[in-house]
């Protein structure tokens, strides 16, 4: 199950139904229903949530994913009942794993660069160019499954959808903080004034 670039559709068990608030809120406002790429818009989605006003405070991002977290955690194991294992359909589990990765990323921060010369809360470039570098290196992540995102993404379950991306999130988090500050801001911020 590891390494996949393109989840491919299960077969739709059309004796389970699923309701409408859990369709909405697992394939992430239809995101997931979308054909081709459905976990990558289901990030970027997760992306622009990033982008609003002040959802990249430490607090409200803390709140927010924890918000996903649990109601993803139901939705999943309700639509994988109807979509079967891991379905496309379900990305939740990608908003989750990109707001977990900036998340991560804003921990890292407050952790290891006192200096605050690198803030995604309140520098809007520092904001952007963190939020694009942490898409891609989550995406990467994702896909890849590196331990324990992989032993997640083989347990059959609504935690092990949801777990799985927390896994690969973190990874992600500690990459792209480390990269978005020694390489692309010191380059934005000597082009950008």
């Amino acid at each position: 199950m590891a390494f996949r670039l393109i989840k491919e559709k299960n077969e739709i068990n059309e004796d389970v139904k699923v309701s409408f608030p859990v369709k909405l809120i697992g394939s992430g406002l239809f995101t997931g229903y979308i054909p081709i790429a459905s976990g990558t818009f289901g990030s970027l989605l997760g992306l622009g949530i990033y982008m609003l006003p002040h959802v990249s405070e430490f607090y409200y991002l803390a709140i927010i994913t924890l918000l996903l977290f649990l109601p993803g955690v139901y939705c999943s194991e309700k639509m994988r009942h109807r979509y079967g294992e891991d379905p496309p359909e379900v990305v939740i589990d990608e908003i989750t794993g990109q707001l977990s990765t900036y998340l991560m990323g804003s921990i890292m921060f407050e952790l290891f660069f006192p200096f605050k010369s690198f803030d995604p809360a309140f520098d809007p470039y520092a904001k952007l160019s963190f939020a694009i570098i942490g898409f891609f290196v989550f995406r990467f992540f994702d896909i890849v499954k590196l331990e324990p995102s992989k032993y997640f993404d083989n347990k059959n379950s609504g935690y092990g959808i949801m777990l799985d991306d927390i896994a690969a999130a973190v990874y992600a988090g500690i990459f792209t903080s480390v990269l978005t500050h020694f390489v692309w801001y010191q380059f934005l911020r000597n082009y950008l004034g």
